[in-house]
């Protein structure tokens, strides 16, 4: 048995060690692909304190370096980090390949796709593209044991979409931020123009035919190039076992959308017990570790 977790901890998870680990410590993965790695001490803690070894894509100086991560108590075989500028905007793609229980190579691809959701048509190509250059890349596992997975920032097709809870989560901000004193802004220093665009969204989500509008126009700027890995013959794990269910993954604390995927090869599809999104640890809600949901998924090793 492998388990599996894509877990998207938030600009690095800095100062959310202790809530990060309870959260993915529920999940008991074998595997974790960590997304928004930014912060390599988080990411040597966390091994640490999973008893994992560590993959990082790169040691970014920034919160949005966008660096990836994949832990394991598995051994690690060999690792790779896909650098494509021209194709991935956040620049890495990550591969691991570990050796699994039954002694069978599994490799694992880790992608956290560009959202910028406002450009609709613009990033919605760069998306596809991005995929479009995963494949390419996957291409040379075909036929072996393999699975790609982290954030999209996309739709899966026929998925719903509910882009007014995303702004009312928005405007209900700012989340997880360390502490700061308060400190009174006067209404005359906060630009005219935000003012007016708070004021109108408030409006808006105060009106419940004006959401289900927005939430039925807005849905093509969250789509991406989930259809192409599936035209591909990967599986969508949580949609394969669960065709009718939401499956939600962001944001966390008022789930909107499902946008954090696991995706297997055909060769181990057919292992596929179990998939889905993880909402609580111990003692704790998900939403107080990060603005996503982990999602986990499970695999029988053949015998």
């Amino acid at each position: 048995m492998t388990r599996i977790l894509s877990y998207n901890i938030l600009l690095g998870g800095t100062q959310r060690v202790e809530q990060l680990s309870l959260i993915i410590k529920t999940a008991q993965a074998d595997i974790i692909g960590l997304v928004e790695a930014t912060d390599p001490e988080v990411v040597k803690e966390l091994a640490h304190r999973l008893n994992m070894h560590y993959c990082l894509s790169g040691y970014g100086k920034h919160a949005r370096d966008w660096n990836l991560a994949i832990l394991t108590r598995l051994p690690i075989l060999h690792s790779r980090v896909h650098t494509h500028p021209r194709s991935f905007v956040r620049r890495h793609f990550l591969e691991v390949c570990v050796s699994r229980p039954d002694g069978k190579a599994l490799t694992l691809f880790l992608m956290h796709q560009i959202s910028d959701f406002g450009y609709r048509t613009k990033s919605h190509l760069v998306r596809r593209r991005e995929v479009e250059e995963m494949l390419r890349i996957m291409q040379t596992h075909k036929g072996k044991p393999h699975l790609v997975m982290g954030d999209f920032n996309s739709l899966a097709p026929g998925d719903p979409f509910y882009a007014s809870k995303i702004l009312r989560y928005i405007l209900a901000g700012p989340h997880y931020m360390p502490p700061q004193p308060p400190k009174p802004t006067p209404p005359a220093v906060i630009p005219l123009r935000r003012r007016l665009l708070r004021y109108t969204l408030r409006t808006v989500l105060n009106s419940q035919k004006a959401c289900a509008l927005l939430d039925h126009y807005s849905k093509p700027y969250a789509e991406g190039g989930i259809d192409l890995l599936l035209n591909a013959g990967y599986t969508d794990c949580f949609r394969y076992l669960h065709p009718h269910t939401a499956g939600f993954t962001f944001p966390a604390a008022m789930p909107a959308c499902r946008i954090d995927y696991i995706f297997a090869s055909p060769e181990l599809t057919v292992e596929l017990s179990e998939c889905a999104p993880i909402t609580c640890g111990t003692d704790m809600q998900a939403s107080e570790a990060s603005d996503h949901l982990p999602l986990g998924a499970t695999f029988l090793d053949e015998a």
